[in-house]
């Protein structure tokens, strides 16, 4: 008989999930009964001249959602070592809520459920409902509903959806000695955009970029 797999969380203290907060993640004490994952596309709606409705023109794609509850029971019944709440509240909180001062934001975390359910992604919210209490008022059993967003570097973003992408925001490297104008012939095939994106990115120099390593090409129509 195959051993419970258990939803486990891990921490990270960088955005391309590669350093561990912690050698020892956050294994939930039962599973989520269900889990619920959102994916949206979001539209600007144009209306073009002589025409009875709007069209819908793709503006992004935004992060997906993962949401669901677990429960801790800290009576004894499920795990006779998992006994204190506090503990494990803070155990909790401290991989996906907490602020890490070392990177100055709360961890990335990893959402593992066995070999089908991976999840890389921030916080979004923690609701915490106790549902039963010992005689001195101290909690025995707490509801928690948790709601992430999927988290992908921008390094990873960039490559994904291709340089040449009018519509998406873009991050570049710049290259020694190449001009705004250059870059924007590189991204978009079009260098007299290099005005916009100059006042993007509060520059006031558009030929000699030292000094500067990356710059944000917004999206073409942000830049009109």
């Amino acid at each position: 008989m195959a051993s419970l797999e258990l939803m486990k969380i891990t921490g990270y203290t960088d955005e391309e999930f590669q350093n561990k907060f912690s050698e020892n993640p956050y294994a939930f004490m039962i599973n989520p009964d269900n889990i619920k994952i959102q994916k949206g596309i979001e539209y600007n709606e144009q209306q073009a001249p002589a025409t009875s409705s709007a069209s819908q023109k793709y503006k992004s794609t935004p992060s997906d959602k993962l949401n669901f509850e677990i429960v801790i029971d800290c009576t004894g019944i499920v795990d006779p070592k998992r006994i204190d709440m506090a503990k494990e509240i803070t155990a909790l909180e401290t991989i996906i809520y907490t602020y890490n001062g070392k990177i100055h934001r709360p961890n990335f975390v990893k959402i593992q459920w066995g070999q089908n359910i991976t999840f890389n992604g921030v916080l979004n919210s923690i609701d915490i409902s106790y549902t039963l209490f010992k005689p001195d008022g101290s909690p025995l059993r707490a509801k928690i509903s948790l709601s992430f967003s999927q988290y992908i570097s921008p390094k990873t973003v960039t490559m994904t959806d291709g340089p040449e992408s009018p519509d998406l925001t873009h991050i570049v490297n710049v290259t020694g000695g190449m001009s705004l104008p250059q870059l924007c012939l590189k991204t978009w095939d079009d260098d007299s955009l290099y005005i916009q994106v100059a006042k993007f990115n509060n520059l006031n120099k558009f030929r000699n970029l030292d000094g500067i390593n990356k710059l944000i090409f917004p999206p073409l129509s942000n830049t009109n």
